[in-house]
């Protein structure tokens, strides 16, 4: 049975891939958005749910193992609840009246690309899955990873100038070239658009969180210029698609409504959208490494200060007073 049931699961996989999105909770036409029955138009992708499913619980099995073997330091909380709210992000970009609605406007799908890069990527990293994974695993298990984490294709691929540009070619070559129209009318096409986002997301995140272990550590100066220089690029894009002066994407065309916006008009509300909720959530990382910055000044000085006062009470020079 398990053997035929292997046998079965490539050609039923590769044959859900290949068929039309309408039979598969993808489809090219919607109906006009109505409120409040629109928040009700949830799909449910098995592709997605699994995968969420399945990280979830592996995040989950972890953390409850990590808890059991050192309960006087179990994983962070807050930890969880960030990892929890990134896969929360996915399954609203991917699962939600969104995905409904993003094969028949653009700025939709604007918003999608937004949630899981600029929303689900950094949460994701800050709940630490990599350390998790490492305090988890067996001796054994935790060599191998460490031998992938300091191997010389992850220290190239996550070296800061190489996700930066990763994250931005990424962006700009999907959006300008005819690969963006193709994925809308491919199923298969449509899933790789959104991992390879959703991948240069994170790797361009990784150094910039620094929560877990890395490649490349950036002290926390570096990385508020690393998160700066992503600023411009994202505005740039978010103009260049409201200022171009025809539709970039003929399927929006082609996709015949009878309501909503002009496809003109909705491709100027999705650069703006791009723009301005891009760097809204830029300015919202800066500020999280400026308070991660302050935090970890906090922490150096007060640790300073108990070295210090350890240093004077063996010396026999009791508690240190300022001068009055």
């Amino acid at each position: 049975m398990r053997a035929h049931l292997a046998r079965c699961l490539p050609a039923l996989l590769g044959a859900w891939l290949v068929l039309p999105g309408a039979a598969l909770a993808h489809e090219a036409t919607a109906p006009p958005p109505e409120w409040p029955g629109v928040l009700l138009a949830w799909s449910f992708d098995p592709l997605v749910v699994g995968l969420l499913v399945a990280v979830a619980a592996a995040y989950g099995w972890a953390v409850r193992r990590v808890g059991r073997a050192h309960p006087g330091n179990p994983h962070p909380r807050h930890r969880t609840w960030l990892f929890g709210g990134g896969v929360a992000a996915i399954a609203v970009a991917l699962l939600s009246p969104i995905e409904a609605y993003e094969g028949v406007l653009f700025s939709v799908h604007m918003i999608q690309h937004m949630l899981l890069q600029l929303v689900a990527a950094p949460l994701l990293l800050a709940g630490g899955p990599i350390t998790l994974a490492l305090r988890a695993s067996s001796p054994g298990v935790r060599r191998r990873l460490l031998a992938v984490l300091h191997s010389r294709i992850v220290r190239v691929i996550s070296f800061p100038l190489v996700a930066w540009f990763v994250f931005a070619a990424v962006n700009w070559g999907w959006h300008f070239s005819t690969l963006y129209d193709q994925a809308l009318e491919s199923l298969a096409l449509h899933y790789f658009m959104h991992a390879t986002m959703l991948g240069a997301a994170l790797l361009f995140w990784w150094p910039a969180i620094g929560v877990d272990p890395s490649p490349w550590r950036l002290p926390y100066p570096v990385r508020l210029f690393y998160l700066f220089l992503a600023m411009p690029q994202n505005s740039f894009l978010g103009i260049a698609i409201m200022n171009a002066p025809q539709v970039l994407y003929p399927h929006y065309v082609t996709n015949i409504r009878d309501w909503g916006i002009a496809a003109i008009d909705d491709q100027r509300l999705g650069g703006v959208i791009m723009w301005t909720l891009g760097d809204v959530a830029f300015l919202a990382g800066l500020a999280v490494v400026v308070a991660m910055w302050i935090r970890h000044e906090e922490r150096r000085t007060a640790s300073l200060d108990k070295r210090l006062a350890a240093e004077r009470a063996a010396r026999g020079e009791g508690a240190w007073r300022p001068n009055r």
